[in-house]
């Protein structure tokens, strides 16, 4: 068996060897030999890759991550990515929300599309920071200002070509893998905001999120709590969580902020495996890494990140701190260089 093993590390190293002096194959002609070699030497290869050859699994087994509402955190997303690695994932889907109102910018979106996804859809503030770099966000309320003097901070960063491909993901993507045909949103199919889908929501709600397609299941997120449920049909819904702004009103839960995200498993027989991950990170090393970028309402960031409460449409409050800080002039010039 040494032998053997030999010739497929040499085999694999490129070696020049003659592998037939080797006794173990001296019955077989060269030619089946390294026909052999080359076999072996391919399955381990796609072994130590994370590739779909596990023992008592077939070529049909794929192990998927769903990753949501990373909202700038890179911290929080460079641990999950470490803790993907761990997990030998085949392939990764993204249900929307990269972007804001945590520092994650150009390094974030690097480690992001080091993934490949082969899933990507827009979420609400993935188009909240097109449209604010853009110009195009109305600033009739202070949650407005808020929303625009970040998508300004972050896009100066990313520039307009990764603002454009952001632009161009998809509300909604379907996707079949083996018997399975699996919906992708943000939140409902067509329509990336609102809270139509919070977990407390009737079971009205839930049924409208694959309404009208012949989905076995659907994957959406936006409301950054880990879930899995049915609908009257008794389809699935599936939601990951939130990799960078978890939150859970309950006392008892409410102090665990970890990273959340979640991973299929599919087979030929349909999904055997559904595991919804938190992961630890360092939140102190966030804060550092926000003060050290500048980003703007730092203070709601940091706070965000200890006590799971966001201030987005907390308006008296945002308007305090625009009109203190400055942030409506910020914007309104921003946008005049626009013009």
């Amino acid at each position: 068996m040494k032998s053997c093993l030999l010739v497929i590390q040499n085999y694999g190293r490129k070696k020049q060897q003659d592998v037939a002096d080797f006794d173990c194959f001296k019955s077989f002609s060269s030619e089946v030999l390294l026909a052999l070699v080359k076999i072996v030497y391919t399955v381990i290869k796609h072994i130590d890759q994370g590739g779909p050859f596990f023992y008592g699994k077939s070529s049909m087994y794929r192990k998927i991550a769903l990753i949501s509402d990373i909202h700038g955190n890179m911290t929080a997303f460079q641990s999950v990515c470490d803790d993907l690695k761990k997990q030998k994932i085949n392939e990764v889907w993204f249900l929307g929300d990269m972007f804001s109102p945590g520092p994650g910018a150009l390094e974030q979106w690097k480690l992001f599309k080091s993934l490949e996804p082969s899933i990507c859809v827009r979420g609400n503030w993935d188009d909240l920071l097109v449209n604010g770099y853009k110009g195009r966000l109305s600033l009739e309320k202070p949650s407005r200002v808020f929303f625009s003097r970040l998508a300004e901070f972050i896009g100066m960063q990313l520039g307009s070509a990764i603002i454009d491909e952001i632009e161009h993901w998809p509300l909604h993507q379907l996707i079949d893998v083996n018997n399975l045909r699996f919906s992708c949103a943000h939140n409902l199919p067509f329509h990336n905001f609102g809270q139509k889908l919070y977990p407390t929501s009737s079971q009205t709600m839930f049924d409208e999120v694959l309404k009208d397609t012949k989905a076995d299941v659907a994957l959406y997120a936006h409301v950054h709590h880990p879930l899995m449920r049915y609908t009257t049909s008794e389809q699935l819904v599936i939601n990951p969580g939130s990799v960078g702004e978890p939150f859970c009103d309950w006392p008892g839960l409410h102090d665990d902020l970890r990273a959340e995200y979640c991973i299929l498993e599919c087979d030929e027989q349909g999904m055997p495996q559904v595991s919804f991950r938190k992961v630890s990170y360092d939140r102190q090393q966030e804060i550092k890494r926000a003060e050290k970028a500048g980003l703007p309402y730092l203070d709601l960031y940091s706070d965000q990140l200890y006590s799971g409460i966001v201030h987005t449409h907390d308006q008296d409050l945002l308007e305090k701190i625009n009109e203190e800080r400055g942030y409506l002039k910020d914007v309104l010039k921003y946008i005049e260089k626009l013009k």
